[in-house]
C-alpha cells in the first residue's frame, strides 16, 4: 500500500482532498495540519485547519463558505451578539490581558480571546466539537490524542495530526500593529502587512508521528505558502524532514494570479514576489510542482500542467491526476 502525505492549511488542500481517494487507499494516507491558525475563543480552542479536513473527510463542512459545519444552527452565537449589543460592548475581537495570553491552558499561549460578541462565527454543532477537544486537552490529553478521538468520531479514514502539540501563534505584523492571523482573516480592510512572525516556533517540536508521516512522499496543496505552510516550516525538524522525502507542490497561482484569499498579500508583505515563482523560492526542498495549463512559469524542477482550479470533486481528481504524474517525475510510483 501506497503512502503519501499531506500538508493542510486553509481551504486549498482540503480540496485537493476530495480527489485523493481515488488515487491512494485511505489507510495509507495522513493529513498533517496547520494549527497556527488556532485560537481560545471564550475559553474553547478552535483549529480551524485541523476543522475543515475533520468536517470535509466527515461528509459534513461546508462547503460554500469552507468553514463550518452543513446547515448548522446558530442560536449561541446570535445570543452572545444580542447580549453584547444590549450591553452596548465592543463586538470586535477582544483579545485577553496581556498577562493572560500565557496563563491556563499553555497551548491556548498568545492567542486568547474573550467570548464575549465572538468574533469568529461558531455554530452550535461546530461548539460541540471545541467543546470535546477542550475538555479533552483539560483532562489530559494531547491535541494529537484529541484530534484522533475526534476523527474517530466523525468516521474519518486518514490520519489527521496536528503540526505539534505545542504551541504556535502566526502573527500578522500591520500598519496599524500586531494582531493575530484570525483577526486579519476577518478584517484584512486597509491593513498593510509588514511582516509575520510565528510566535512559539523555536520552542516547538513536531511530535513523533508527524516525522513519521514525513518520511512517506509528501504533497502540499494550493494552500497559502506564509500562513498556511509557513508555520510548520517554522518548527524545527519539519522542514529538514521535507529535504529528506520527495515533496510534490500545486501552486496557488496561476502566474501572479491568486486563487483566493490572502496568499498575494501575505507573500508580498514578507519580501516575497507573489507568484507561482514566489511559491517555488518559498519551497526550496520541493522536487516537483504542479502548475496551471495558463501558467508559463519557468521553474528549475520538473514541472506538470493541469487545469489547477477545483470547484468539484472531478477538479480535485483532475488535479489529483497531475499530482500522481509529478510524483512520477522525481521516481515514486504510487
Amino acid at each position: 500500500m501506497a503512502m503519501i502525505t499531506f500538508l493542510a492549511g486553509g481551504t486549498g488542500t482540503p480540496k485537493l482532498l476530495a480527489g485523493a481517494s481515488a488515487e491512494f487507499d485511505p489507510d495509507g494516507l495522513t493529513v498533517v495540519g496547520n494549527t497556527g491558525d488556532d485560537i481560545e475563543l471564550g475559553g474553547l480552542l478552535v483549529c480551524p485547519d485541523l476543522d475543515t479536513v475533520l468536517f470535509h473527510e466527515g461528509d459534513v463542512l461546508d462547503t460554500d463558505r469552507w468553514w463550518g459545519i452543513e446547515d448548522d444552527s446558530h442560536e449561541t452565537n446570535a445570543e452572545l451578539h444580542r447580549l453584547a449589543n444590549a450591553a452596548d460592548l465592543d463586538t470586535g475581537p477582544r483579545y485577553l490581558p496581556p498577562r493572560d495570553q500565557t496563563a491556563g491552558r499553555p497551548i491556548a499561549r498568545w492567542r486568547r480571546f474573550s467570548g464575549i460578541a465572538e468574533f469568529m462565527t461558531i455554530g452550535d454543532r461546530d461548539r460541540a466539537v471545541h467543546i470535546t477537544r477542550t475538555s479533552l486537552l483539560d483532562e489530559g490529553k494531547t491535541l494529537t490524542e484529541a484530534t484522533q478521538i475526534l476523527a474517530d468520531a466523525f468516521d474519518v479514514d486518514p490520519m489527521l495530526l496536528p503540526m505539534s502539540d505545542d504551541p504556535v501563534a502566526t502573527i500578522v505584523a500591520t500598519d496599524e500593529g500586531p494582531i493575530h492571523f484570525q483577526e486579519y482573516w476577518l478584517d484584512k480592510a486597509d491593513r498593510e502587512v509588514t511582516g509575520i512572525e510565528f510566535r512559539g516556533a523555536d520552542e516547538a517540536d513536531p511530535t513523533d508521528q508527524v516525522l513519521d508521516a514525513l518520511d512517506a512522499p509528501v504533497v502540499i496543496g494550493p494552500s497559502n505558502p506564509v500562513t498556511s505552510i509557513g508555520p510548520m516550516l517554522a518548527v524545527p525538524g519539519i522542514e529538514q524532514a521535507l529535504d529528506r522525502t520527495r515533496v510534490v507542490a500545486v501552486s496557488p497561482f496561476i502566474e501572479d494570479e491568486v486563487f483566493s484569499g490572502p496568499a498575494a498579500e501575505l507573500m508580498r508583505g514578507t519580501g516575497r514576489e507573489p507568484s507561482s515563482r514566489g511559491v517555488a523560492d518559498a519551497y526550496p526542498f520541493v522536487d516537483a510542482f504542479v502548475l496551471d495549463t495558463d501558467d508559463g512559469t519557468d521553474i528549475d524542477r520538473p514541472v506538470v500542467r493541469t487545469d489547477t482550479k477545483i470547484h468539484d470533486e472531478a477538479d480535485s481528481r483532475r488535479v489529483m491526476e497531475a499530482v500522481v504524474d509529478a510524483l512520477a517525475e522525481v521516481g515514486i510510483d504510487v
